[in-house]
């Protein structure tokens, strides 16, 4: 796996803030009429197309699954958050204190990232197709690097530990029952839920007024939720009191 340098780690939210940014505000409706329609309306319509749906039922239905994943990646999210602490997840450095093997890291060795690609999923959906295909991409393409530059630095720092661990635990898709006995560690689940602001305020926002089917509206609420994450994120560093 090609592993990301130390820069795309450092700089890792920004990174992905333009990637965001990009999929919204880049011209996609230059490319074609199909392009630059709206991925919520291009699903729903292609699920009604299917005749197994009315366009009305297949909306809700793209918004329930929509609502789901980002529920499903916020939670997954705030457990990891609670089990890998706060701060190691904020870092930008690559930290290896040691092995990790409880909580969802029982289950699946990146539950961070996959949390993540889960709550991208309602929020490409507010994109025009083509830039909802853009930012998916280079998404995925971003966390397979950060993915892989991690799990180098900590192969380095641990090894046979953290060499047995990846062993037993796959890398994004979760065991049912869980890979590796449970350590003795207790969550931090108030922290996890301030370090996580974005994803907890977003998907609160989604299932709120989703059922307004606006894009516009839930594109200003992904803007306002990233901006206020990172006033909480400033407040909330180690250091202030």
């Amino acid at each position: 796996m090609i592993k990301a340098t130390a820069f795309e780690f450092r700089h890792r939210m920004v990174i992905i803030a333009v990637i965001y940014v990009m999929g919204f505000a880049m011209p996609w409706y230059l490319l074609s009429n199909a392009a630059g329609r709206g991925t919520w309306l291009t699903l729903s319509s292609l699920l009604a197309r299917t005749g197994w749906l009315g366009l009305s039922e297949a909306t809700i239905f793209v918004t329930v699954i929509a609502l789901i994943a980002g529920a499903a990646g916020t939670l997954l999210r705030i457990w990891g958050t609670a089990h890998l602490g706060a701060g190691t997840m904020q870092s930008r450095a690559m930290v290896a204190g040691q092995v990790v093997a409880s909580g969802p890291y029982r289950h699946v060795r990146n539950p961070l990232y996959l949390g993540s690609w889960l709550i991208s999923i309602p929020i490409v959906l507010l994109m025009p197709l083509a830039g909802a295909v853009f930012a998916s991409v280079a998404v995925c393409v971003l966390y397979l690097r950060l993915i892989g530059g991690e799990e180098a630095h900590l192969a380095q720092r641990l090894g046979e530990a953290y060499a047995e661990y990846r062993l037993r635990v796959p890398r994004l898709v979760p065991m049912l029952l869980p890979a590796v006995p449970s350590e003795d560690t207790r969550p931090h689940w108030l922290r996890a839920i301030v370090a996580e602001f974005f994803p907890v305020s977003f998907t609160l926002c989604f299932a709120v007024l989703a059922w307004r089917y606006n894009a516009y509206l839930l594109m200003r609420c992904v803007v306002v939720c990233f901006g206020l994450s990172l006033v909480v994120r400033a407040l909330s560093m180690p250091g202030r009191e």
